[in-house]
């Protein structure tokens, strides 16, 4: 009988160890679905391994953060409630109970659920201290909430069997305690790191390490964290998202759609419907901005990010109630709370309210002085406003707190090469530029912006505060960083108002950009901020600024190409409903580009349904708080899907021709070019086929065949004389006729192609000359001053300019032109001026001439010519 004992036994002992080894593959497949996001499939398996034992804490807990992954917070209370009610005395739900207790707002339930797991011991009670530490943060007490972080150091330090999760806990506190030794910051990460070999298949401690990343403007790395979360995990709400603020950091385009993605998998997610509130805010859908934070709020009724983007909402639409509503019940929360104004003063920023977001920012340093992101804002707006002492004071604080913001160190260090900038000043404008471009640049720069204010002042009936501020930087990089604290911005100028920044005309390869209309698009804006107290939309603003640049000279703003046609055949342009998404959520590559240019075909077509006037009345109307759908109604009478409807009606009759020649080429997908034979086929069936016809031609000039290519080169013309871009007929038919040696004829295609396009350096070159060959002197003088609001810095087209001046008997020109020979440091400087002396001489100006000549022979006492005339200048002044 002992031994069938000892049987019973061997075999109930096999039997439990079998169920044991069951039980833990049953808990290791809904861990695996849990960090693996199969979050459905998890919230099953521990919902079954619950009800085999409805004393496990491992599952509640386990089930309960399945539910909270997918946003089910009720569901996972009721857990919670369940398991309590079966073993009253475990505290092991408790901290988890707290979590979703606080994603739904419930503040002191969650405290008081942390403090029980804390209190009674539970095995995630290090997690359960720093859950409510963070908690007590955000309530704003401060020092009780960093005194409970510093523990974690200890704690840290006396143990060497911490889990990942609480060396999760432990690098948490550690952030917190960064924020005043922002050392302390790489320590974080390093316990980050350690969680991760402890537990690679936990998404959680690299969901820390991409935020605290993202948080220190590291934005590679933080890429590299999310994305390693998402091929563990592609559903990961939190990895989603991650990933959408450093595309939108990045200025990538996704960041929307990845934000909607992780709603699909948590539809309570408070972070992504704040992420959306604040995109909604860039592209100035205030409305819909505030949907976003008001479904945040649903959910989490105590978010504090939800009531701050609220709060910013409102105040962007002027809806004063509500801004001060939001802000009230956030201060109420914490009073302490800095975020607040920092969240409305970006996006003041974002939507050009520079001076309300130097304010916020102010606010915000003063609620809180450790909010460094605080200091750079409002250093970097003080700087947009002109002040330049307090903007780089506030900068140095902020750096000096957080020396891992690489926006702020940028800014610093640009501010340290302005020692190499000279200001001068004209009767409005106080221009900022590069020592060694300075001699050259002010004169051309002077007299086109004092031109620029006077003509958009009488057109406008409005004087914007001088002097206005005019930054002209020799490095794109060096521009990029002071218009966003980063390099790669593609714009080449900015208007904050008061302040206008922009490219040196030799910071960009020769041909991509025409300074003088770039100058003059940002002192338009410089207008219409200052008209609407910086309330006109995106859109409007800037199709405004580009149609003004059209309107200042020919050729000068954007033009119509093949691409932007393309892209409206293929519906890819957008209502103007929608517009500002194109600036600010560009789908495509070249959307921004279109979309300018859609915008300043509105303003024209606006002018020319109601006049200009009607213009100035819409900026009035925005300055008043006008909705672009009331501005609309006021001015034009119209609602805006009637306006759209109709500039649609107007744009397709004015491109009629090249639309429908553009059609084969959109439904052919266009890429290469095709064959000889293929385009002769193309043409032979549609000899409406704009890109046939075009590369028709220039396959043939290419081959030699000058009269057939002329032949299809005047099609293409005919079927798009509005385009006039890299490889268009103009420049080829001119290139025709010069060879035929018919200079009348070539300078008329020079002619049209510069009127269309004024950033073709070499066309205006090349216009020159055949039009001084034929001696069109005039003509010639114009496209050589042209050619400089392209590139000033070739000398020999100041020489050609200055002796054509003279040969016109244009003494003002030839004198600014030997200024700008002597600026640029010719090898002989006493012949450079000599002429000048000349010049002056030529036009009455007797006392700069005997300078002038002087200096001459200062460098060589036996310059003939120039003892000659200053004998003349002495004999004529006695």
């Amino acid at each position: 009988m002992i031994w069938r004992s000892r049987i019973l036994v061997f075999l109930m002992l096999l039997a439990a160890s079998t169920d044991l080894a069951l039980a833990q593959d049953r808990y290791a497949e809904a861990a695996r679905a849990l960090h693996s996001g199969e979050y459905e499939e998890a919230i099953d398996r521990y919902s079954k391994l619950l009800r085999r034992d409805k004393n496990s804490s491992r599952a509640a807990r386990g089930l309960m953060t399945a539910l909270t992954y997918v946003g089910r917070y009720d569901d996972a209370l009721k857990t919670a409630a369940r398991f309590s009610r079966v073993a009253p005395a475990s505290p092991e739900v408790e901290n988890r109970r707290g979590v979703a207790l606080l994603l739904q707002g419930e503040l002191d339930d969650a405290a008081a659920a942390f403090a029980r797991a804390i209190a009674l011991g539970a095995s995630d009670s290090l997690t359960a201290r720093v859950n409510l530490a963070v908690l007590r943060y955000d309530q704003g007490e401060r020092e009780a909430a960093m005194a409970e972080f510093d523990r974690y150091i200890d704690i840290y330090n006396r143990r060497s069997d911490l889990t990942a999760a609480e060396l999760v806990a432990v690098g948490r506190a550690v952030r917190y305690l960064g924020v005043k030794d922002p050392q302390l910051f790489k320590d974080a990460l390093r316990v980050f790191d350690e969680a991760i070999a402890a537990e690679p298949t936990d998404p959680e401690p690299r969901i820390q390490v991409g935020e605290l990343f993202l948080e220190k403007y590291n934005s590679a790395d933080a890429k590299e964290a999310f994305e390693e979360v998402l091929e563990l995990s592609p559903r990961h709400p939190a990895a989603l998202l991650g990933t959408a603020r450093r595309a939108h950091f990045d200025r990538s385009p996704g960041a929307m759609d990845l934000a909607r993605e992780s709603l699909d998998v948590n539809p309570n997610f408070v972070p992504a419907r704040v992420f959306l509130a604040t995109l909604y805010m860039e592209a100035e859908n205030y409305s819909q901005a505030a949907v976003e934070a008001k479904r945040a709020l649903k959910v989490n009724p105590a978010s504090l990010e939800a009531l701050a983007a609220l709060a910013a909402a409102g105040f962007l639409q002027r809806d004063w109630s509500g801004y001060r509503e939001a802000r009230a019940r956030a201060l109420a929360l914490n009073p302490r709370f800095a975020g607040l104004d920092i969240m409305l003063a970006e996006a003041s920023a974002r939507n050009r309210l520079y001076e309300e977001a130097a304010e916020f920012a102010a606010e915000a340093v003063r609620l809180d002085p450790e909010a460094w992101r605080g200091h750079a804002l409002l250093g970097v707006n003080l700087l947009r406003l002109g002040e330049m002492d307090r903007g780089r004071e506030a900068l140095q604080v902020a750096f000096e707190g957080d020396p891992f913001d690489i926006w702020t160190k940028n800014t610093l260090d640009l501010l340290d090469t302005f020692v190499l900038y000279e200001e001068t000043r004209s009767p409005r404008f106080l221009f900022f530029i590069d020592r060694e471009e300075s001699a050259l640049l002010t004169s051309y720069f002077e007299k086109l912006a004092e031109e620029a204010y006077e003509r958009m002042a009488a057109q406008y009936g409005y004087q914007p505060t001088t002097p206005i501020r005019v930054e002209v930087f020799r490095t794109h990089a060096d521009f990029s960083v002071r218009t966003i604290g980063l390099a790669g911005l593609g714009a080449l100028g900015v208007s904050f108002g008061p302040v206008i920044s922009m490219d040196s005309p030799g910071a960009r390869e020769v041909g991509h950009f025409n300074w003088g209309s770039t100058l003059w698009h940002e002192l338009a804006h410089t207008f219409h901020l200052g008209m609407t107290d910086h309330r006109v939309p995106r859109w409007f603003s800037e199709g405004l600024a580009v149609f003004e640049e059209r309107r200042a000279r020919p050729g000068w703003g954007a033009d119509a190409t093949p691409g932007f046609l393309i892209a409206y055949l293929e519906e890819r342009t957008l209502p103007l409903s929608e517009l500002n998404d194109g600036f600010v959520r560009p789908t495509y590559p070249q959307q921004i580009i279109h979309s300018y240019y859609q915008a300043s075909l509105v303003s024209e077509y606006i002018a020319e349904r109601a006049g200009f006037e009607a213009l100035g009345a819409m900026l009035e109307g925005y300055r008043e708080g006008l909705s672009t759908e009331e501005v609309v109604q006021r001015v034009l009478d119209l609602s805006v899907e009637e306006l759209n409807e109709a500039f649609l009606e107007y744009f397709e009759a004015r491109f009629a021709v090249p639309l429908a020649a553009l059609e084969p080429a959109a439904q052919a997908g266009e890429g290469g070019v095709p064959a000889l034979a293929e385009l002769e086929q193309r043409v032979v069936r549609n000899e409406g086929d704009f890109m046939a016809q075009l590369n028709l031609g220039r396959t043939l000039f290419e081959q030699g065949s000058l009269e057939l290519a002329e032949k299809h080169l005047r099609r293409a013309k005919e079927l798009f004389p509005e385009y006039a871009g890299s490889g268009s007929p103009y420049g080829y038919l001119a290139r025709i006729h010069s060879r035929r040696a018919e200079p009348r004829r070539a300078a008329a295609a020079l002619d049209a192609l510069t009127s269309i396009n004024g950033r073709d350096y070499d066309a205006q070159l090349e216009l020159a000359a055949i039009l001084e060959s034929i001696d069109e002197l005039e003509g010639a003088a114009a496209s050589l001053e042209r050619a400089i609001y392209i590139y000033p810095f070739e000398m020999s087209v100041h020489e050609r300019l200055a002796a054509m001046a003279t040969r016109i008997q244009k003494p003002e020109l030839a004198i600014r032109e030997r200024r700008a020979i002597l600026a640029l440091g010719p090898a002989d400087q006493a012949e450079a001026h000599y002429q000048l002396a000349l010049a002056y001489s030529a036009a009455g100006d007797e006392r700069r001439a005997r300078r002038a000549v002087l200096q001459a022979l200062e460098r060589a006492p036996n310059f003939e010519a120039a003892q000659d005339l200053l004998l003349e200048l002495r004999a004529g002044g006695s």
